[in-house]
């Protein structure tokens, strides 16, 4: 276990490096023009034409008469990779399930390099979409999904993860101080859930518990919604039974596979 810090690879190649940011260009503006590329980039447009050639003479970028654009083969790769972990085939119906008994939205996510990322969530009928689509990475320090694994990790990794990515802040209520995130990754710990009251995004709370498996933290799993409605004691009272539950089933399932 160990976190890869971006341009930090040895024998990493530029050109590669390059196509990557590319990408990140238009992942972030949807359809672009050469110039868009070469001045978000700050590279010649020759440069970010050969780029841009390259990408679609492979399938990854297809051109318009707007522009350019990201390809669906992403979206296929991307499934491929999210169907290969254990924890999503064993998640899946449990996080459909979570989400039509709660009414809200339940989501799977998991720790990598680092960072939270969302592998699957499901709406239920009176979900309020917060924004953090599948595939999201972010700070695990933001929400309950990365803060309910980051618990569970050694501490020399947690070490590690503060010193890459620090505590940024996300809204005023994020926790942005060491020792009081260590003591909450304590009370989580101790409790088996932790709770995110508008960390990450204004007027949105969460709660999770942690998928452990022999001894191996291996997801989250959780449920968000308006903080209206997620008040402590339909948290405590409604919410966390069926996500225990649910933890439960996913549990034994993922240990069956």
């Amino acid at each position: 276990m160990g976190i890869t810090e971006p341009g930090a690879g040895d024998g990493a190649i530029g050109a590669v490096e390059r196509a990557f940011a590319v990408v990140g260009v238009m992942r972030e503006r949807g359809t672009v023009r050469i110039d868009d590329v070469a001045t978000a980039l700050d590279i010649p447009t020759s440069t970010a034409h050969s780029h841009l050639a390259t990408l679609e003479s492979v399938g990854y970028v297809v051109q318009s008469e707007d522009g350019y654009r990201l390809s669906c083969r992403f979206l296929r790769d991307g499934v491929a990779v999210r169907q290969r972990r254990n924890v999503f085939r064993a998640t899946r119906a449990e996080i459909d399930a979570l989400a039509e008994s709660t009414g809200e939205v339940a989501n799977l996510g998991m720790e990598e390099n680092g960072q939270r990322v969302i592998l699957y969530q499901a709406e239920g009928t009176e979900a309020v979409y917060d924004n953090a689509p599948i595939g999201e990475h972010t700070e695990m320090h933001w929400t309950a999904l990365g803060k309910a694994v980051l618990a569970h990790l050694p501490a020399d990794y947690v070490d590690e993860v503060v010193d890459t990515y620090g505590l940024p802040r996300a809204t005023r209520h994020t926790i942005t101080d060491r020792d009081r995130l260590d003591r909450e990754l304590a009370r989580i710990e101790d409790r088996g859930y932790a709770i995110e009251d508008e960390e990450r995004r204004e007027g949105i709370r969460s709660v999770a518990s942690p998928v452990v498996v022999d001894e191996r933290v291996v997801g989250s799993i959780s449920v968000s919604g308006p903080k209206e409605r997620l008040d402590d004691e339909r948290i405590e009272d409604a919410i966390l039974p069926e996500l225990r539950n649910t933890v439960n089933v996913v549990e034994v399932k993922y240990a069956y596979e």
